[in-house]
């Protein structure tokens, strides 16, 4: 089953006085790439918050949110070392003397020393962890639902937009053996007109004739082109990083309708070959936000 790539999710965990909500939302993106708006006290957290996420999420622009919240909208998540804050001031001080700056020290120079201040109480700030990672969980959750039920819907119409392929695929098979017999009659017609002298020698001609033939037989390509297509269709069953795959699939598709259409010697090959492009351009389209 894939899953698209673009979702909304939320979370909120709350016991007694303390609160958190996590939210994310994520867009297309070729990898993936996480930004995290974090409350200060949790920049410690940070690393340990993406790879997190990242162990959950595989492609996609990742947003992430969370608010942590105790008694009247207050942040909590550690308590402040007031000796780390007395030595801080003690080293602008210094630095101050030292340069003979008259700079008065302002609450904005101490917070250059913020990762100073708090000390985590091991047992609390464990069980408030585990709160942040529940709201994640939670919010991720609930994204993925939208996202799957998303690629549930991008599925369908791929599913579609392939057996329209393989039904002209079928088409141009019926046709181009008629097609290319129609062609070369007319070919060897105006060849005997413009060259009176190759009708003493029909072996030449034939021969010509059979190289011309290869040269614009597309067997080949709608054989190919059926296998990319059961290709595919079995990718599409995966979960793991279908979304780039199906790309390369789709990469060597484009390619054989290229070809279809290069070797066209009537207008219903011709016709059938554009069309074939035209829904691999619809089905590259609707592919570039799957996961």
């Amino acid at each position: 089953m894939i899953s698209s790539m673009t979702g909304y999710g939320k979370g909120f965990v709350q016991e007694k006085e303390l609160s958190v909500e996590a939210e994310i939302k994520s867009l297309n993106n070729r990898y993936l790439d996480l930004s995290l708006r974090l409350p200060k006290l949790l920049a410690a957290k940070e690393f340990e918050i993406r790879e997190k996420v990242k162990s959950r999420i595989k492609r996609g622009k990742i947003y992430l949110a969370v608010f942590v919240q105790s008694g009247e909208l207050e942040e909590k998540f550690n308590n402040v070392d007031s000796a780390a804050v007395k030595y801080a001031m003690k080293i602008l001080k210094d630095i101050r003397r030292a340069s003979g700056l008259k700079h008065k020290i302002s609450l904005s120079d101490l917070m250059l020393f913020q990762n100073m201040f708090f000390k985590e109480d091991d047992e609390q700030s464990g069980a408030e962890m585990l709160m942040i990672e529940k709201a994640i969980d939670m919010a991720i959750d609930e994204m993925n639902k939208m996202r799957i039920s998303e690629g549930m819907e991008l599925e369908k119409d791929i599913r579609l937009r392939l057996n329209n392929i393989e039904n002209v695929i079928t088409k141009i098979e019926t046709i181009k053996e008629e097609s290319l017999q129609t062609y070369f009659e007319r070919f060897k017609e105006k060849a005997k007109q413009l060259t009176k002298d190759i009708v003493d020698n029909d072996l030449r001609l034939f021969t010509e004739l059979a190289v011309l033939s290869e040269r614009y037989d597309v067997t080949e390509e709608c054989v190919r082109l059926k296998s990319h297509i059961k290709m595919f269709a079995d990718t599409l069953e995966q979960s793991d990083d279908a979304g780039r795959r199906l790309n390369f699939i789709l990469q060597e598709m484009n390619r054989e309708a290229n070809t279809i259409n290069s070797k066209a010697i009537t207008s219903d090959i011709s016709h059938a070959g554009i069309y074939i492009k035209e829904e691999i351009e619809k089905i590259r389209e609707q592919i570039q936000n799957i996961e």
